[in-house]
């Protein structure tokens, strides 16, 4: 996420780090390195030049230049003018009489069926019961994606025969939502490959019969500039009340992330960060130009690990670790839950100081390497998973033959898991808590 921005401004740092005490020129060296890289993330010219002045206003003065750490009050200077352009962090208004609803809009491509799944899960995970409507006629196949994403994640759809206009059938949902006890209603509206008047028409009307809480325009974040314009256009014509940037795990760049709240006023509410339907952040400027400066962000990645463990799990996983009686089965269960929080690299970058290190890192701890782990645990047997002493030289080369790896590798895990169990055991004498106490 946004890797090329953040390694060319941690680049931009390091040099500044490395002169000690900082000239004015210095400063204006590092300023220009910064526009540069703001611009080639496709950032909005005028959000980079605003930006980059009001930087520059406050670190040539006393507040850098007398600074005995000048770098770092740079960096903290370049980090509060990056949460003032993304903006407040800002939630969903589902106050007043249910059912709240909530209008999906965008162009065609921009993942506003998929996002309409995503938020409904999102919002049954904080006691809210969703409705999904289908009120894209339109696009083929665009009903049925709908009511297998519903099936998929046990949320009903509401659909009708396609020659129903979209105002009705969402003035329609809002009424059975009434009658069945659904107190938000996520209509997923029709897009076009390019905004026209028809669209906006339609918009409009469905805006006017349902009077939806929310108006969220769902953005694609790999578009940069373009999303923008988009934006802009959309908010004109049914007055957006909030943006979600979709594909957000694909933008090297973070362009349309750090333009579009300064250049629409609009805020941004979430982010889609990958394909699955858990997939969904919410929107921190804070955290965000955390990750973006390779300050890592340890809160999202606590969120992460909570929604993966439950309390249940933790207790369990931490009473094994307690009594020395951890074993490969449970070592792969923990595994499987750490798949679960996204990828390995995302993970480590929101560690501080780890983004850097995760281009360096060993095979083993890569994605790769757990798939490696993960098919020698699974060649094993149930005996053997739970009592890894009995693996012989003939076992482990059977293991190996079955995991297509080398003996080599099952040692290596062997050895890994070895330690592991040895400082278990001190854990007995209560001086540790155990890995999952730290998500609790």
């Amino acid at each position: 996420m946004f890797e090329s921005l953040s390694d060319k401004l941690q680049e931009t740092f390091r040099r500044l780090s490395g002169k000690g005490r900082l000239s004015e020129a210095d400063v204006n060296e590092g300023l220009r390195e910064v526009r540069l890289a703001l611009l080639e993330a496709d950032v909005n010219y005028r959000v980079v030049k605003d930006l980059v002045k009001r930087i520059g206003e406050r670190a040539i003065g006393a507040e850098v230049i007398t600074s005995l750490t000048p770098a770092q009050a740079v960096i903290k200077i370049v980090n509060e003018e990056l949460i003032a352009v993304l903006g407040e962090a800002a939630r969903l208004e589902l106050t007043g009489q249910p059912p709240h609803v909530i209008m999906l809009v965008g162009l065609q491509g921009s993942g506003k069926t998929t996002m309409a799944a995503k938020l409904a899960v999102h919002l049954r995970g904080r006691g809210q019961v969703p409705l999904l409507v289908a009120a894209d006629v339109y696009r083929p196949a665009a009903i049925a994606q709908l009511e297998t994403l519903g099936k998929q994640v046990n949320v009903p759809v509401h659909t009708e025969p396609d020659h129903v206009a979209p105002p009705d059938i969402c003035g329609n949902a809002v009424k059975r939502a009434k009658r069945e006890g659904q107190n938000v209603v996520i209509l997923d509206t029709a897009g076009r490959l390019q905004i026209d008047d028809r669209m906006m028409a339609e918009l409009e009307e469905i805006r006017r019969v349902t009077a939806p809480n929310e108006v969220l325009l769902i953005a694609d974040a790999m578009t940069g500039q373009e999303a923008v314009a988009v934006a802009q256009e959309f908010h004109e014509r049914v007055n957006v009340t909030g943006l979600i940037l979709t594909k957000v795990d694909g933008d090297a760049r973070g362009g349309a992330a750090l333009s579009i709240r300064a250049v629409t006023g609009v805020p941004i509410k979430f982010m889609g960060v990958g394909e699955k339907v858990s997939d969904l952040e919410v929107f921190y400027p804070d955290r965000l130009a955390s990750r973006i400066l390779g300050m890592g962000d340890v809160l999202t990645l606590i969120e992460r690990a909570e929604s993966s463990f439950s309390e249940e799990e933790a207790r369990k996983v931490e009473q094994k670790m307690r009594t020395a009686s951890f074993t490969l089965e449970d070592f792969i269960e923990q595994l499987q839950a750490v798949k679960r929080m996204g990828p390995l690299s995302d993970l480590l970058g929101m560690i501080p100081g780890m983004g850097q290190l995760t281009k360096a890192l060993p095979a083993e701890a890569t994605e790769t390497g757990l798939k490696v782990t993960e098919a020698i645990i699974h060649s094993m047997t149930r005996e053997e998973r739970r009592n890894p002493r009995v693996i012989n030289a003939s076992r482990k080369r059977r293991i190996a033959r079955g995991s297509g790896t080398s003996v080599q590798d099952v040692n290596q895990l062997l050895r890994q898991f070895s330690m592991m169990q040895d400082m278990m055991k001190q854990m007995q004498s209560g001086k540790g808590r155990g890995m999952m106490g730290m998500f609790r």
